[in-house]
């Protein structure tokens, strides 16, 4: 499978891939928040005029150079993923997986919807991915995690490189002796990772950019070295970027202008990329 980035309604862009030849599917969908999600971007420049006063004295304004957003309010949001999920199951191959990213306020019932169409055999786990940034609110306990429901396509038979897992450090590394200290420990089903920093060369100020090392960890374990690795949901393109980095094809789909410039910008260093651009149609159609 070539690398592939496609600019479009993203159940068109499914329905032109072939049947059982994607070995890893990973989507981060819109989470249904019923808001419009925006991120602005701003630099700060030196100004005699300015509002901020910085190092040794200097004055400094705040300019706002764009806004990315994207809306997240669907009717019927399992009616707007279940064809899609029904694609993905289709193009998987048979020792596939799929990582389905989404938050507390959707999961429960896209894990049904994901029961019905693979299997409740083949879950395989859920995984909490817990952050520490933003507010915190008085009135209940603060959100600070996502959700990312595992299946695989047969529970027989399916990728999963243990021996290529990450280690972790012990939080107790004396209670483990020196031997297990060096080497460290695996990873559980809950993952303690920050998000995107606002001022590394990571970001790209896409709204819901989510971290390379998410990604990489995911794809590691569960693709095949030289595997092909699809995200139709792609927005700033992070899982292209981490299957690109450990060495897997991609297919990446998304049909917002904003999400196809980024990775235009993101891949502009990456040749072997066949760009396909057809019928943008809003995911809200």
């Amino acid at each position: 499978m070539e690398n592939r980035i496609i600019f479009g309604d993203n159940l068109l862009g499914l329905k032109g891939l072939v049947s059982e030849t994607v070995d890893l599917i990973y989507i981060d969908p819109p989470f249904n928040t019923g808001k419009v999600q925006q991120r602005t971007q701003i630099k700060t420049v030196r100004s005699d005029n300015g509002d901020r006063i910085g190092f040794q004295g200097q004055r400094y304004e705040t300019i706002k150079i764009g806004a990315k957003s994207y809306s997240d309010l669907f009717d019927d949001y399992l009616d707007f993923l279940e064809p899609r999920l029904l694609e993905a199951y289709r193009v998987l191959a048979p020792n596939g997986s799929l990582y389905f990213h989404i938050d507390y306020r959707e999961v429960h019932y896209c894990k049904i919807l994901l029961d019905k169409i693979f299997g409740r055999d083949s879950f395989l786990n859920e995984i909490i991915w817990a952050y520490d940034y933003g507010a915190r609110s008085k009135k209940k306990w603060p959100t600070k995690h996502d959700n990312i429901l595992v299946y695989v396509k047969n529970p027989e038979d399916y990728v999963f490189n243990y021996d290529d897992m990450e280690r972790i450090p012990y939080m107790s590394p004396g209670l483990v002796g020196p031997e297990k200290t060096a080497r460290g420990k695996t990873p559980t089903d809950t993952w303690w990772h920050t998000i995107v920093p606002t001022n590394g060369k990571e970001k790209t100020g896409y709204p819901t950019q989510k971290p390379l090392g998410i990604l990489k960890r995911i794809i590691q374990i569960s693709s095949p070295k030289n595997g092909a690795v699809l995200d139709f949901f792609a927005g700033s393109g992070t899982t292209g970027i981490a299957a690109h980095e450990l060495g897997r094809q991609f297919v990446l789909i998304d049909n917002n202008p904003t999400a196809f410039e980024v990775m235009a910008q993101r891949f502009a260093h990456i040749r072997n990329i066949n760009w396909q651009n057809f019928d943008p149609k809003p995911y809200q159609d």
